[in-house]
């Protein structure tokens, strides 16, 4: 019966391959955010705009598909993580809320999502997912998820002076705890993947700053439309194998 559900499931199997292609896409969602705002001098207000469109066209096709189509489930997170830090940089330079504000805001919307997913569910699995309201709640937690990620991310550098290197080493070392735990604890598992969740969207943010960031700032100045091209095909590589994986599973 699982075997069944599983089938027609509508988001990926959390896997190793998952959790690689999570990073590489919050990467590319930091540069490409930046980008956007920054390279391209559009500013933040118009990058959500943009980045909202994008969201809202690939979240719509991933909603109508029927099945698991990994290009179209990644395209959302892509558009989730670059949304994400259009509207993390928008509350922390244009509401003045300040990246520590910002988080606990963001702290404030995940929490509200993941109650409002439990007491219409009765549970937060999330996978699998075949009923659609269900798969809602679960971009919302996603959305808020990686907004939330990219504020922690940007409070370690610029709040606390940590360089974006320590940065993605702290969040780092996060993750392998919540890996730790998962194997050898008793823990829900269902808690360790939002923390897991969370923190791998500030690593793959610190990250990407590391990339695109001045020497001077102790990164490597490989600027913000390099560094999304890199992450691209690294993202296109990936989507790749998870078809092939997909079709060998059938």
């Amino acid at each position: 019966m699982e075997k069944i559900k599983e089938s027609f499931s509508k988001v990926a199997e959390i896997t190793g391959l998952f959790w690689l292609m999570k990073i590489i896409a919050t990467t590319l969602g930091e540069t490409l955010g930046d980008f956007i705002s920054m390279t391209l001098n559009l500013g933040y207000a118009k990058g959500i705009i943009i980045t909202f469109l994008f969201f809202l066209l690939t979240l719509s096709l991933q909603l109508i598909s029927k099945k698991y189509i990994p290009v179209l489930y990644w395209l959302v997170i892509i558009g989730t993580t670059t949304l994400g830090t259009e509207i993390s940089d928008f509350i922390d330079r244009s509401l003045h809320l300040g990246y520590a504000g910002g988080s606990i805001l963001l702290i404030f919307c995940l929490g509200i999502t993941l109650y409002l997913w439990f007491i219409k569910f009765k549970n937060l699995e999330y996978y699998p997912i075949i009923k659609r309201k269900k798969e809602i709640y679960f971009w919302l937690a996603v959305l808020f998820s990686n907004s939330l990620g990219t504020a922690f991310g940007d409070f370690l550098n610029d709040n606390l002076g940590l360089s974006y290197l320590i940065g993605a080493l702290i969040c780092g070392c996060i993750i392998i705890a919540v890996i730790l735990l998962h194997y050898y604890t008793k823990i829900n598992h269902i808690i360790l993947f939002w923390i897991a969740f969370i923190f791998t969207r500030p690593f793959g943010a610190t990250f990407g700053d590391f990339l695109t960031k001045p020497l001077s700032k102790g990164g490597l100045d490989l600027g913000t439309l390099n560094s999304s091209l890199i992450s691209v095909l690294i993202m296109a590589v990936l989507i790749l194998i998870s078809h092939k994986k997909l079709k060998s599973n059938i």
